[in-house]
């Protein structure tokens, strides 16, 4: 026989899992307006002097994001890109912009991870198919 607190613990509501980057409403990627450009350093054992962009979606939320690579070209009222998942020792940093998209302008002289940096293959490297494998 099942006591009272069994029978209550078989009905209890389960928590729900909270979306980790809540702020793109289910959406891979959201487009938004700079409006301030930053350094920001990390959390305790490392150190360094990482760029970051105060960003207000086109659905009217206000996030923070990563500048992924060396250097960047924006400025406020810059248009970007954003996806989720930032920086792990920055706090408060829960998204990335996406470089080569609008008006983040992507590496130059990329070679790897070229797709992270909006890098198009380099013409050398460009195999050129036969006319019978292309596609239509």
């Amino acid at each position: 026989m099942s006591t009272l607190s069994q029978l209550n613990r078989r009905y209890l509501l389960k928590k729900k899992a909270h979306a980790r980057a809540a702020a793109l409403n289910k959406r891979p990627q959201v487009r938004g307006a700079v409006k301030r450009a930053r350094i920001v350093t990390p959390r305790k054992p490392n150190s360094a002097r990482r760029p970051t962009a105060k960003i207000i979606l086109t659905n009217k939320r206000w996030v923070v994001a990563h500048l992924p690579g060396v250097g960047h070209n924006i400025r406020p009222h810059s248009s970007v890109l954003v996806r989720g998942g930032g920086a792990r020792d920055l706090p408060g940093v829960r998204f990335t912009c996406i470089r080569g998209v609008y008006d983040f302008a992507s590496l130059d002289e990329k070679t790897k991870r070229r797709s992270i940096y909006g890098v198009k293959k380099p013409k050398d490297q460009i195999t050129k198919i036969r006319r019978k494998f292309r596609f239509k």
